[in-house]
């Protein structure tokens, strides 16, 4: 299956989301996140560094809640703002 490429501003958008979740793990490490989560550490790590910039609903919403954020927020945290 051929992905569309993605454009700047989701490109932008995924790096957003990446660095919030990043600021939001703090000290904690990525591999207990992970766990928590339900994901593997390197596909938290293909996030937050931007590698994965349109990750699935369900891999926000169980970082989100591990992470102990509002999927409200990190929608309205996420969203680019009009230059």
């Amino acid at each position: 299956m051929v992905r569309t490429p993605l454009t700047p501003e989701e490109r932008e958008r995924g790096e957003q989301l990446g660095r919030l979740l990043r600021e939001a793990r703090g000290a904690r490490s990525m591999t207990e996140v992970a766990a928590v989560a339900g994901i593997s550490a390197e596909t938290l790590r293909k996030i937050e560094t931007g590698r994965a910039p349109t990750p699935a609903f369900f891999t926000v919403a169980a970082l989100a809640r591990a992470l102990e954020l509002s999927m409200d927020d990190l929608v309205v945290r996420c969203a680019l703002v009009p230059a």
